[in-house]
């Protein structure tokens, strides 16, 4: 299903300024327009400015001119974007999923959901009903494809159908060439051409012959809004049109039911605090910090108290939060007491992990990090604190040094980049017996430590060759691959040697890291 949002910009608009539609402010002629290098132009304007001749596209001097009258009003393309994305998402109450066709419409999926509503008509007109709910000017159609269901939204009647077996390209003939949604230039062309309608393109395109004309002039237009023989294809589910669902973001929700009706401050500001901890908690699972919080206070005789919170930057500090909410719990009224504390975040932006400043927090927590190595120390051993440093050496067992936790790193030394490695490696290669249809080819199956472990999944080789202004020229090449047994465990195994090199019997096969 299809749904077209013809007035989307100045239906929003409308919207949050609390306008009904032809009444009040809305009667007068409002035109929104957008800054551009000849000028402001004119992105979409209001019932009351199409009957007085401003138009979308045209200069906002042009529309002036037409009509004196007209209100200038900054367009946000942005915030519509928004607001489209929000539709999409409600939405899918027709459908298991969703997507957006930008600037201004919506592609629910409605296969086999039909018939929970008393068939097509009966669930175009729940949803025509549904937008008519929220004052948003909307047409609909229903087709086996979105391209078909596309064009009858923009182009058909209101509130089309087109069913399954059905011959769309009779159903469809009528309709003009930008149907296909192709670019302007596109169009052009094809009207120059003499091709106006589906149909045109249909019959005299339709055989082998004369595709290939036309694909001879379009062959370098390689997006299917450039394509019309693309889109006629999409159009008639000749070829798939991916689509980008939309997937709705849960916002992080925690909640206390209380025991016993709470009347004081002290009691209030503990709920909170336990609430921000867990809050905490699950911004942190998701990778994301709160930009806005909602605060709601459950009564017992039913009335609710919002507090609203808005932060200049994303966070996951439970004591930030607290300090902030404590202003504004200053006026609130507990009544009989409040029974439900709810905190929601309802905007959250990535927030990474980051590694504080140890030593920063040692000023406050009296332990610095060299008094915590210290212990460390005592405890473990002299030399079991290490920490390793890179050192320049593709040969992974040369690849990193160990020093002190606290030694400076040598000035000369730097790493490589590497690929990726395994997050453990042994402190020297393990011989393992490995089973392989030919001697160069994949392992199936290896020994190791008495445990025989067949190989289910494997990626490779990736060769590393001796580093040669050191070794000499006797040393083997290294084959590495990265092996998964039938139990799910990964390795990081490598062949020593390659047949026929000249440099040995037969290649020996090491074990050296283990994958996470």
């Amino acid at each position: 299903m299809a749904v077209w949002l013809s007035r989307l910009a100045v239906d929003r608009w409308r919207l949050s300024n609390g306008l009904k539609r032809g009444e009040g402010a809305d009667a007068q002629p409002i035109a929104l327009i957008a800054e551009t290098a000849h000028g402001p132009r004119v992105d979409a304007v209001n019932d009351a400015a199409l009957e007085t001749g401003p138009r979308a596209g045209m200069m906002l001097a042009d529309a002036r001119t037409l009509c004196p009258q007209v209100k200038a009003v900054p367009s946000d393309p942005a915030g519509d974007l928004a607001f489209l994305e929000k539709l999409a998402v409600w939405a899918q109450r027709w459908g298991p999923w969703s997507a957006m066709d930008p600037p201004d419409g919506l592609v629910v999926d409605v296969t086999a959901v039909a018939h929970l509503f008393g068939g097509e008509q009966r669930l175009i007109a729940d949803a025509r009903k549904a937008f008519a709910a929220r004052d948003l000017t909307a047409s609909f159609a229903i087709a086996p494809t979105a391209g078909a269901a596309w064009a009858l939204a923009h182009f058909g009647a209101s509130a089309s159908i087109l069913e399954v077996g059905e011959d769309a390209v009779a159903r469809l003939a009528d309709l003009p060439v930008a149907a296909l949604r192709l670019d302007s230039d596109v169009i052009t062309v094809l009207r120059r051409l003499g091709l106006k309608r589906l149909g045109d393109l249909t019959t005299r395109f339709g055989a082998a012959k004369g595709r290939d004309a036309l694909q001879r002039r379009f062959r370098n237009r390689k997006s299917p809004a450039s394509n019309p023989l693309l889109r006629l294809d999409q159009l008639l589910g000749y070829l798939p049109e991916p689509l980008l669902p939309v997937v709705p973001q849960k916002m992080p929700l925690v909640q206390r039911r209380l025991m016993e009706p709470i009347r004081h401050r002290d009691l209030l500001d503990q709920v909170l605090a336990d609430l921000a901890e867990d809050m905490v908690r699950e911004l942190e699972g998701q990778g994301v910090g709160a930009r806005r919080l909602e605060l709601g206070l459950w009564r017992v005789d039913g009335e609710v108290v919002l507090r609203q919170l808005e932060l200049s930057v994303a966070t996951r500090d439970p004591a930030h939060i607290c300090r902030l909410f404590a202003d504004r719990l200053e006026d609130v009224d507990a009544g009989f007491g409040i029974e439900t504390v709810r905190l929601r975040a309802s905007w959250a932006e990535p927030l990474a992990l980051e590694q504080v400043d140890i030593e920063a927090r040692a000023e406050v927590h009296g332990t610095s990090l060299a008094a915590c190595l210290d212990r460390l120390t005592v405890r473990l051993g002299q030399g079991a604190v290490r920490r390793p440093v890179p050192h320049a050496s593709h040969i992974p067992e040369r690849a990193q040094h160990w020093h002190g936790p606290l030694d400076p790193e040598p000035a000369t030394q730097g790493g490589l980049a590497l690929r990726r490695r395994p997050l453990k490696l042994l402190d020297r290669p393990e011989p393992i017996a490995v089973l392989y249809a030919t001697p160069d080819g994949y392992p199936k199956a290896f020994r190791w430590r008495g445990d025989v472990h067949e190989v289910a999944r494997v990626e490779g080789p990736e060769r590393i060759a001796p580093e040669w202004w050191r070794e000499r020229s006797n040393v083997r090449l290294r084959d590495y691959y990265r092996v998964e047994d039938d139990r799910g465990r990964r390795y990081w195994i490598y062949r020593h040697g390659v047949i026929g090199d000249g440099r040995g019997g037969l290649p020996l096969w090491f074990l050296q890291g283990f994958f996470a």
